[in-house]
């Protein structure tokens, strides 16, 4: 059985293969074994069975057998050495007065080192611990009861079964024979029924008995008069036995995610306990009144239940709770004030609107993600050190806030406070202040003097920040002011001296201008600065040589056309980021030694100066965007030296045949630890040119998965196409298979993924581009539709109702963080087997119809939607024209909004034009087109000739397409056509006899068999360059004729009628995909014509980095195609001043005597076939298809 065949049936089969499990079980051979000193004659060599298992080292007594009296050496306390006058020999020692020493040579290094490592693990061990989780264990070892001294036994995550079948497998039974033993984990083994062995194990002071599907607990467990933890999580279990209460010992009793609708009565007689941990059970009311009867009981953990109301009755005070957690439950208004002693309250995403909270003793209150617009706390809290009551619907602070003097940290962020009390500055404790996305219009005005360490106003309103604010907050660190409407900053000094520590500043998207660059200087201290997206045109050299401690700077999004060369003051600097500015220049920070991060795209820059060698910790440099940059080849070759090297690619790549429907942009940026741990995956032409593949991959903390994802996750859609074409089943099957391809790396590790895939059904000509997403994890997908976002994928966390119903079920358990197992907050992403069955990698599955209203997509990792929301992400790039400036927006707005994980972002702009988007389902109305990028290509679905005209087939070397695509040539005026423009003489109402009462869209025009109409060009264009190479002033071309030097191009009208008239006619087609193409190549007719692709020239809308998106193949056009022009130096082909006469492809006598015998025998075809449609159809039937002759 192949491995990836294996890894399947053991996921499905739950029982994942974990590597180097049969070594942590037992390593045993047939070695060269010595005893005793080995300088003694005595002593000699002898080759005996050896295992090393559990704490023991086991020799077997009998020359070359493995069976016998065994001698057992324990090792714990013991040594493991080396013996270097021998070969690949080991000496164990035992500990103790009496110790003994046995030696072992192995037959080669590879055994050797895994003893050496194995046997040293065990030796320097304190306690007799067995650590055989994860094992795939379905009995237990039968040499492991050679360590009877055994302390503590760990077989979680196996297959253990109570009586297994074989007569010599060692059950569950035998656990009696450690006499002993202290711990024992016997969780996630799906034993079904509680182990009454364990009961026998007097010395048993810890069980851990979770996730077996246990029902019930027998009476016998009361005889563990010495158990002291009991851990009974994820069963089913819904009573426990009054014999518990024999007990005394017991301490703590974790009944986790089971199936209890009240607390168990029997708990009140275990008075050694002091927690109630009953979260994730099926309490949908807490009755006080129990609660009361357990005075010992200190702290109530009730999170994830489905409580819905507090009974009181005839309970005045609960005065012994001191800690109370009521998470995730369906309180819509909680009255704690009869807990009057509590200190840490947790009543997060719930649906509270009201909170009354006794603040006598209370020290912490966590209430975030309710719908709280009323917050009581009486007495005022004089112990509360930290409040998180942020994502609530609070309009005011409340008064006691302010007088709360020991409160530290106070989060008030996703609220709609319009005014912070000065007061609350004053308070000499307050250390964090987080105030973000409210609708504050101002701070307090006169400001005295503030302890503030940390002071987060992003996203409000503010117009000024206050004027003595860094004069007063001797204390502040942090500040960051991001996403207001700041056009000036205070002054942080009034004379030279400055007091100031701030260290990090964050004023991105703001108006600020130079004018507040003089004030920087300011704060001395200052090691990470971000201004990106603001109003500067300069940074001062002087003002800058003055922040020598700058470690990050980030100017993005500003109009600068230099950086000072002043900024190699700073010696610490090691993050320069700068894109979508106007620099012109190439910065001195190649001569920073501690210089990491480099971005520089979106600029204008020509040139790089380098010195003869670059910085040593230098790791990426990116230089994408610039159009005018030309690196000579000694250049190239030293910066391909530095790990991630990013430059535009030569535009004879962009030739490739890339639709101009659509065009990408992306970007990467690795988290504070330097970790890339995200990945994106583009393919602008995936299978055919007529599809896209857009993906980013996030493993939160690995690198390894996201690698793998990227590198194999489009090869294996491309496989499922071929298999199915309905978008679910496709997508679907992606991921599953995916998850195998995994394999082991996917056993402990996992990653978010989300993909888009655009295609067009090859066997609709009529039909309509369509988008499909799929994701898993936190990676997500939203299209910008008319302005506005439209989701198009779904995160499965814990706050899904039915997700955390499915997880319920296969009793996971749900740890205080939110996560599956203390793994994952997800619940379905891709990897993580050993959390199968709970945690799947079933995607999301989205398909949506493009259509003009469509302007543009973002594909984005979690860092990136944990910092923006969709509305706020599509509002950000709807006005940027280029996709890798508007994705390196992104990525700069959420690293200054508070980010530090890896983020990946990528956005695709559409351009689906209403002549490749079929409305005939909407009554022939199409939708208005999107009025934010240009649309600089048209697209038509190919259409198919019903007869090949009598030629040869393509594979015979034989010119024989007839391409009917509309031309996307960057022209200022339409191309001519033999058409005339003047409409028909046939009247074309709603009430023409041909299609009565029937609406059409531009894809399938009304048409009769005697008239003709002609297909209009609404494409406008954003480049300056024609796609002849020539400006849009240039001598107009011939009409119906033009050429860019090398490629001569004629257009003719091929329309499509109804696609269920189309069954009528059966004529064999033997014509390809893409109709007839006639080849001005001097080739022979025998030989094979060469690939096209390259001849696009410069077609398609030139983007910021100076790269041009082209159009795969011109439409409704035959095309006539010779070599490529050449490419010239500056990244785009550039444009001669006038035409050159002699550049100018004048079509032959002979070929153009052939275009129209051709059409001439086309069209009498169709004249012989129309008039047997008469013959045998209605006249109100029209043809298949109309031709325009030259």
């Amino acid at each position: 059985m192949d491995s990836e065949t294996g890894c399947l049936i053991r996921f499905y089969a739950g029982k994942p293969h974990s590597i180097g499990s049969s070594e942590r079980i037992q390593l045993s051979g047939m070695y060269n074994v010595r005893k005793g000193k080995i300088h003694l004659p005595v002593n000699r060599w002898t080759r005996r069975q050896a295992i090393l298992c559990g704490t023991c080292l086991i020799v077997s007594s009998v020359k070359e057998s493995q069976t016998g009296k065994m001698h057992v050496l324990p090792l714990i306390g013991g040594k493991v050495e080396e013996v270097k006058k021998h070969q690949h020999c080991l000496a164990f020692s035992s500990s103790g007065p009496q110790s003994q020493t046995y030696y072992i040579c192995f037959d080669n290094f590879t055994e050797y080192l895994r003893w050496l490592r194995q046997a040293s693990k065990v030796a320097s061990q304190r306690i007799s611990s067995v650590d055989l989780s994860c094992c795939s264990l379905e009995h237990l070892p039968a040499n492991l009861f050679y360590s009877q001294d055994l302390t503590h036994l760990n077989l979680k995550q196996n297959f253990l079964r109570l009586n297994p079948s074989p007569s010599t497998s060692r059950a569950l039974s035998e656990l009696q024979r450690f006499t002993k033993l202290k711990s024992l984990n016997l969780s996630n083994n799906n034993l079904g029924d509680f182990p009454l062995a364990v009961c026998s194990i007097p010395t048993l002071t810890e069980l851990n008995v979770s996730c077996n599907a246990l029902r019930s607990i027998p009476a016998v467990v009361g005889e563990m008069h010495n158990l002291q933890t009991f851990l009974l999580d994820g069963n089913f279990l819904q009573s426990l036995p009054d014999e518990l209460e024999h007990m005394h010992q017991l301490s703590y009793v974790s009944l986790s995610f089971n199936e209890f609708t009240d607390i168990p009565g029997v708990l009140e007689k275990l008075t050694a306990m002091d927690k109630l941990c009953m979260s994730g059970n099926c309490m949908d009311t807490l009755n006080l009144q129990v609660l009361k009867r357990m005075p010992h009981i200190k702290h109530v953990d009730l999170r994830l239940n489905s409580i819905r109301r507090l009974e009181a009755d005839e309970v005045d005070f609960l005065h012994h709770v001191t800690q109370l957690d009521l998470r995730d439950n369906r309180l819509g208004e909680l009255d704690a004030t009869v807990f009057n002693n509590v200190e840490v309250l947790h009543c997060e995403r719930n649906q509270l609107v009201t909170l009354k909270i006794s603040g006598y003793f209370l020290k912490a209150l966590y209430a975030s993600s309710n719908e709280l617009v009323h917050l009581d706390v009486y007495p005022v809290p004089n112990c509360l050190a930290y409040m998180d009551i942020s994502r609530n619907h609070l309009e005011n602070l409340p008064e006691w806030v302010c007088d709360s003097r020991k409160l530290e940290v106070l989060d008030v962020g996703h609220n709609q406070i319009r005014e912070l009390p000065a007061r609350l500055f004053y308070n000499s404790s307050l250390r964090k202040l987080l105030a973000g996305h409210n609708m504050l219009g101002r701070l307090p005005d006169r400001l005295e003097r503030t302890q503030v360490e940390v002071l987060d106003v992003q996203h409000n309103q503010l117009l000024e920040l206050p004027s003595n604010l860094l004069l007063k907050a001797d204390s502040l660190r942090f500040l960051n002011a991001s996403a207001n409407k700041l056009e000036m900053l205070p002054p942080a000094t009034l004379s030279e001296e400055t007091h100031s520590i701030l260290q990090e500043l964050y004023l991105t998207n703001n108006n600020l201008t130079d004018k507040c660059v003089p004030l920087l200087t300011g704060h001395p201290h200052l090691k990470i600065l971000h201004m990106a997206y603001n109003r500067l045109q300069s940074f001062p050299a002087s003002k800058m040589a003055k922040l020598e401690e700058l470690e990050e700077i980030d100017i993005s999004g500003n109009k600068l056309k230099a950086i000072p060369t002043t900024i190699m003051n700073c010696r610490r600097m090691h993050t320069v980021i700068a894109h979508s500015n106007c620099i012109e220049v190439f910065p001195e920070v190649m001569q920073l030694s501690e210089i990491k991060c480099v971005d520089l795209s979106c600029n204008e820059l020509s040139e790089v100066t380098l010195p003869e060698n670059l910085p040593p910790k230098l790791q990426e440099l990116d230089l994408t965007g610039n159009p005018r940059l030309a690196l000579d080849h000694k250049t190239l070759e030293l910066l391909n030296n530095i790990r991630c090297f990013k430059i535009d690619q030569p535009s004879a790549g962009d030739a490739s045949g890339a639709p101009a429907v659509w065009s990408h942009g992306y970007t990467e940026a690795s988290g504070v630890k330097n970790k890339l741990c995200v990945a994106a995956l583009s393919a602008n032409n995936f299978c055919d040119n007529r599809e896209a593949l857009y993906g980013v991959f996030d493993g939160d903390r690995n690198v390894e998965v996201p690698y793998l994802l990227q590198c194999t996750m489009s090869d294996i859609l491309a496989e499922e196409l071929q298999k199915t074409k309905n978008e679910e089943e496709y997508m679907i099957n992606t991921f599953i298979v995916m998850q195998r391809k995994l394999g082991t790396a996917g056993q402990k590790l996992g990653g978010s993924a989300v993909l888009c895939h655009i295609k067009h059904d090859p066997m609709d000509p009529g039909g309509c581009f369509t988008l499909t997403s799929a994701n898993v994890g936190k990676c997500q997908t939203v299209l910008c539709r008319n302005g506005k976002p439209l989701p198009l994928s779904r995160c499965y966390v814990m706050s899904c109702e039915e997700e955390l119903k499915r997880i319920k079920q296969h009793k996971a358990i749900i740890t205080e963080d939110g996560k599956v197992n203390g793994v994952t907050d997800s619940t379905r992403i891709l990897g993580y087997t050993f959390l199968h069955p709970s945690v799947v990698p079933r995607p999301h599955v989205q398909s949506i119809t493009l259509t003009p209203q469509d302007e543009f997509f973002i594909l984005g990792s979690k860092g990136l939607w944990d910092s923006l929301s969709m509305e706020e992400a599509v509002e950000a790039v709807r006005n940027v024209p280029d996709a890798l400036a508007a994705a390196k927006k992104l990525c700069t707005l959420a690293q200054s909004y508070g980010c530090n994980d890896s983020i990946s972002a990528v956005v695709v702009q559409l351009n689906v034009t209403e002549d490749s988007f079929c409305c005939c389902e909407l009554n022939g109305v199409p939708p208005p087109s999107p009025g934010i990028f240009p649309q600089s290509v048209n697209v038509v679905i190919k259409d198919r000739p019903t007869d090949a005209l009598g030629m040869p087939s393509s594979s015979s070397g034989m010119a024989s397409e007839i391409s009917s695509e509309i031309s996307t040539s960057e022209m200022s005026s339409e191309v001519g056509s033999t058409a005339s423009d003047e409409p028909p003489q046939v009247a074309m109402n709603e009430n023409s006899p041909a299609y009565p009462g029937e609406q059409r869209c531009m894809l399938h025009p009304v048409c009769l068999s005697n008239s003709f109409q002609r297909q209009l060009s609404s494409a406008t264009f954003s480049s300056a360059f024609s796609d002849n190479g020539l400006d849009s002033d240039d001598e107009e071309p011939i009409e119906g004729v033009f050429t860019n030097g090398s490629r001569v191009e004629v257009e003719v009208d091929i329309h499509c009628s109804r696609a269920k008239e189309k069954q009528l006619l059966q004529v064999p087609v033997e014509a390809s995909d893409e109709g007839i193409v006639i080849s001005a190549n001097e080739d022979e007719p025998g030989l094979p014509r060469k690939a096209e692709c390259s001849a696009t020239g410069t077609i398609g809308r030139r983007r910021g980095n100076g790269s041009v998106a082209p159009h795969e193949r011109s439409h409704n056009l035959i095309e006539v195609a010779t070599d490529a022009p050449l490419r010239k130096t500056g990244g785009y082909f550039a444009a001669p001043a006038q035409p050159d006469p002699d550049d100018q492809f004048i079509i032959p006598p002979e070929l153009e005597e052939e275009v129209k015998e051709i059409m001439k025998q086309h069209q009498e075809q169709q004249q012989q076939q129309q008039q047997q449609q008469q013959r045998q159809y209605p006249m109100d039937h029209l043809a298949d298809y109309y031709d325009t002759p030259l």
